[in-house]
């Protein structure tokens, strides 16, 4: 788990705390935190925590400001992020919670505990549940808000109207 200061809510909290739910926590499983100044320290704290605390997946949690400077920073953050999967050929789950997402406080620290909590659930399914990432495959799944929901729930692949 890699959090920042910059960030306006302790989301590296909620997702240990989900992570405190699971089956295995502390046996199966222990998790490791660093927090770091601002998101795009994320990439190397998280390449650290794979190469020398042999972390088999990393949770990276950043809350990008509302300024424009913001969002191209944290589209530099988002590429370091994709550089230390590949360099490391480990998945690292990017979680940024934008503070232009809600005006309200209230809602985007809702938006906060959602996301962090669903994303820290999600790298535990890839690590020892991977079947429950397949049973939700195209069901418009969301971290942090409202499910979408599936386009359509009537098709399967057998009967693709698409034809070639």
């Amino acid at each position: 788990m890699v959090d920042t200061m910059f960030a306006r809510y302790d989301m590296g909290a909620e997702a240990i705390d989900e992570l405190g739910t699971c089956t295995g926590f502390g046996e199966r499983f222990t998790v490791v935190r660093r927090t770091v100044p601002g998101f795009k320290d994320l990439g190397v704290a998280c390449k650290k925590l794979i190469e020398e605390e042999r972390c088999r997946i990393v949770v990276a949690l950043g809350m990008p400001g509302r300024a424009a400077v913001d969002q191209v920073c944290a589209h530099e953050a988002s590429q370091g992020l994709l550089l230390a999967q590949l360099l490391t050929n480990t998945h690292v789950l990017e979680v940024f919670v934008h503070e232009n997402e809600e005006e309200d406080p209230e809602r985007l620290a809702a938006v906060c505990v959602d996301r962090a909590r669903k994303h820290a659930r999600n790298a535990y399914w890839m690590l020892y549940e991977p079947e429950q990432l397949t049973r939700r495959a195209g069901q418009g799944i969301r971290q942090g808000y409202g499910d979408a929901g599936p386009i359509r729930s009537d098709l399967s692949s057998a009967g693709n109207p698409i034809s070639t």
